[in-house]
């Protein structure tokens, strides 16, 4: 069974290939657009709960064992804030840090709920992780491999993430980018969009609301009322507001959401949605590959799409019609094989490849990463294009570093800096954003990227939607928005004259290089 999935995987992969270098070919490119630097196109692929440490704690240097892929650093690669020395051996935690074997693939989904957090948190201490985000579940195979809570203090390194480990190598990355609040999926989803997770309006409150909801922000994982593709019908509700989806209508500036599973597998007699797409994980998990409450325009009245209606066209991908700038992710490479790539794009995978814990694993995830980039690299748009690759929250995985809290609140849910508080927040402010969270894995993947670069500015997640604003002109989202405080992301990257990253193609499944191409002088 493995070996077919790998040749299906290894079909898909080639299939994609040759559309996107008919696509190269041809040539076919829509019109630019004036932008503030020479990226007319920027690719977000947004993955799941991940903390910095969690791939990245011995960056660059890999244990190697025999029978996993081999990762050896160019000589001139720079150091991250990573672990080392006491770190690794006097850990303040109850139990030392440990690395996964590319074997343990299968592991334990952690607590990473807004207060869990800022307790592991513990003041500044990074000392409590074991304690509060912690967590087992009874699988079987156990994905807690009988080490208990201990598990939350695991990292893999470049024999499991290898191909992370590769493009840092030959691009850019972050070791100071985080999630913009503490908490789980939905708000860091949010944050992304719009750096506002506060204006909620219920709809259905099934009795525990008040876990996921705080103040009016939300903290937790309620579900977008607007949405067919709903399991159970819970603590549903809606966002007000606007997020970038706005911005960039209104300067028409073509842009989507494009989820893996959006598609409809079939229709219910009123018309709604059916979304059964789903896969098995290499570690044997199986889920549908939708997640409503990771597709974050689909709390806004403005820009869901309830009933996932496709493109009226090909050429519309990108544009406002009925699909509401909402996809699937073979929309996005449809509308990439016509030269119809939009300006932005947000692509998620199907939950099997999303990264999260128990749904998904570190290979799968891999091999949506590799044939996503390696695609996007066929493309004629690809001198003009910038990839991120960031997550949406830390799953609760132990990071060492104590986020800078640029954001405070005081309500019954915070516990950062004592009960009921996240420092002092100034009058008027809005509550329940406690921020910045936790540290998250960031690498930009371009040929305008510095190459073996490690960017220590300080960002996060509004960082990506300052970008956005900036490079399209679009003005910012107002309303206490995140995107106000964001750090700039351009450190990362090198528009002088003469700078261009080779393209860099690795093998799906191991991380590895297969080729390089020539610069893009």
């Amino acid at each position: 069974m493995q070996h077919t999935c790998q040749r299906t995987r290894r079909l898909a992969a080639t299939l994609v290939f040759l559309i996107l270098a008919t696509a190269a070919l041809s040539g076919a490119t829509k019109s630019e657009v004036a932008t503030a630097t020479p990226i007319q196109h920027l690719v977000v692929i947004f993955q799941e709960n991940v903390s910095f440490d969690h791939y990245f704690a011995t960056y660059p240097n890999a244990l190697n064992p025999p029978g996993e892929p081999s990762f050896t650093s160019k000589a001139d690669t720079p150091t991250v804030n990573g672990l080392a020395g006491a770190l690794l051996t006097q850990n303040p935690n109850s139990a030392q840090p440990f690395r996964f074997s590319r074997l343990q693939q299968l592991t334990c989904d952690q607590q990473h709920d807004y207060t869990p957090e800022q307790r592991a948190v513990n003041g500044g201490l990074m000392d409590k992780f074991v304690e509060f985000t912690g967590r087992t579940r009874p699988t079987s195979p156990l994905c807690e491999f009988g080490l208990g809570k201990n598990v939350v203090m695991g990292y893999y390194d470049g024999n499991t993430a290898t191909a992370l480990w590769n493009y840092a190598q030959h691009f850019a990355m972050s070791d100071n980018f985080f999630e913009t609040t503490f908490g789980p999926s939905t708000p860091g989803a949010v944050n992304l969009i719009s750096g506002q997770t506060h204006g909620l309006d219920v709809v259905l409150d099934t009795g525990n609301l008040n876990t996921q909801v705080v103040d009016g922000t939300m903290i937790g994982n309620p579900r977008p009322a607007l949405e067919d593709c709903l399991t159970g019908g819970k603590n549903l509700v809606t966002l007000t507001g606007r997020n970038i989806g706005d911005l960039l209508n209104e300067k028409g500036i073509t842009w989507g959401w494009f989820h893996g599973g959006f598609r409809p597998t079939g229709r219910n007699p009123d018309g709604s949605a059916i979304c059964g797409a789903n896969h098995t994980t290499v570690g044997g998990f199986a889920s549908f590959d939708y997640v409503p409450h990771h597709q974050p325009f689909q709390y806004y009245q403005q820009t869901a799409n309830p009933h996932h209606l496709p493109p009226t066209s090909i050429d519309m991908i990108g544009q406002t019609d009925q699909a509401k700038h909402q996809y699937d992710l073979a929309d996005f490479w449809d509308a990439a094989r016509a030269g119809n790539l939009p300006a932005v794009s947000f692509i998620k995978a199907p939950s099997y490849q999303d990264g999260h814990s128990e749904n998904s694993d570190p290979i799968d995830e891999q091999n949506f990463i590799v044939n996503t980039i390696n695609a996007l690299q066929q493309l004629p748009q690809w001198r003009q294009t910038a990839v991120i690759i960031t997550y949406d929250d830390s799953d609760g995985w132990y990071d060492h570093v104590m986020p800078p809290i640029v954001n405070q609140s005081n309500t019954t849910a915070d516990a950062l800096t004592g009960a009921g508080s996240c420092g002092i927040a100034s009058p008027g402010d809005y509550q329940g954003r406690c921020g910045y969270g936790p540290r998250l894995p960031l690498l930009v993947v371009s040929s305008w990227a510095k190459v073996n670069f490690v960017d220590h500015a300080t960002t996060d997640q509004a960082s990506i939607l300052r970008l956005i604003e900036d490079n399209w002109n679009l003005g910012r989202i107002g309303d206490q928005s995140f995107d106000e405080k964001a750090g700039s992301m351009l450190n990362m990257v090198d528009f002088t004259q003469g700078h261009r990253a080779k393209r860099v193609f690795l093998d799906a499944n191991t991380g590895l290089i297969e080729t390089t191409g020539e610069s893009d002088e």
